[in-house]
């Protein structure tokens, strides 16, 4: 039985190195940064989209038995899908998705709140087994690992939104379809790296995913010499 102690733990442990990330990433925004209450709104819906993504994996585990490409395809896809809707709803459709680097924002806010509660589940097993040095361990290799690919797949998404932010609407819903595609097929690699190619595979899902970190940040740049528009 898990008691009380071994959730705040777990919780801790997914949500801190969480919020760590989205502080350097809010730095980004410092100039003219988005509300707290959206922030907090989008974290929020992001966390919740675990709880959403779940049941949905667990019937492609029913439905396609076994580890296979179009499994591993279809987790990706629900859990990039619903990390869109979780920054849709916490910000992108609000009045203060007002700039260019709005979306790039909430976008990867919501995939830090996807990650605290992610990661506080993966923590909460070997914890609930007091095996207190594996839950360090998941922890610390989710924080380097798993978390900065939630972020980069949400980022290009948001990438996306933000180099179109003054295009038509149809043209940003078209531009927004195909970066959602390329966040799940990115996604989709790293997961293949690391469950079909061991250890050489997961060095390459790491160094492909701190790549895309690399480029997540040339991007901020990129956007921030978009200047918003005055009326």
């Amino acid at each position: 039985m898990a008691n009380i102690d071994t959730i705040i733990y777990a919780l801790l442990g997914g949500v801190l190195p969480a919020l760590v990330w989205l502080a350097f990433w809010l730095h980004e925004d410092r100039k003219n940064p988005e509300p707290n209450r959206l922030i907090l709104k989008t974290f929020l819906l992001g966390m919740f989209t675990v709880v959403l993504v779940l049941p949905f994996q667990k019937g492609i585990e029913i439905l396609i038995p076994g580890i296979t490409v179009l499994s591993v395809f279809l987790w990706a896809l629900l859990e990039e899908g619903f990390k869109f809707t979780a920054g849709y709803f916490g910000g992108l459709h609000s009045i203060e998705d007002n700039e260019p680097i709005d979306p790039m924002i909430y976008m990867i806010t919501a995939a830090l709140g996807f990650v605290a509660l992610e990661n506080a589940l993966f923590i909460f097993g070997p914890l609930l087994g007091n095996d207190i040095l594996k839950g360090v361990v998941t922890g610390n290799l989710r924080f380097i690992g798993a978390s900065l690919l939630h972020v980069v797949s949400s980022g290009i998404i948001g990438f996306s939104l933000s180099i179109s932010f003054y295009r038509s609407r149809m043209a940003r819903i078209s531009i927004g379809l195909l970066a959602l595609l390329g966040a799940v097929l990115f996604h989709f690699l790293f997961n293949i790296l690391i469950l079909i190619n061991g250890s050489q595979g997961t060095t390459l899902a790491f160094l492909l995913v701190w790549l895309g970190v690399m480029i997540l940040l040339l991007a901020f740049e990129k956007i921030k010499t978009i200047a918003p528009k005055t009326y």
